[in-house]
């Protein structure tokens, strides 16, 4: 489950062999998520977090959107 971003409160990461449609997870002491990443960024599962701190995370992202799929590429491609 290598980690490819940090912010705040937030470890996003990758479950290797999970399922093939591009996707980032998300954790922090509170709760996980699990967003897609295409072919549009969209909630795919959340648990024990609020509808606040979903929104910041989605927003963490959007914002971070490329990155995200150029290191899933990378992770995937090996």
């Amino acid at each position: 489950m290598p980690t490819i971003y940090r912010e705040g409160p937030y470890r996003f990461f990758f479950n290797s062999r999970e399922e093939t449609r591009m996707h980032v997870h998300v954790e922090s002491s509170d709760g996980t998520a699990k967003f897609w990443l295409e072919p549009i960024i969209a909630l795919a599962m959340s648990h024990n977090l609020t509808a606040k701190e979903l929104t910041k995370i989605e927003e963490i992202v959007r914002k971070h959107q490329d990155e995200f799929i150029a290191a899933w590429r990378r992770h995937f491609s090996q």
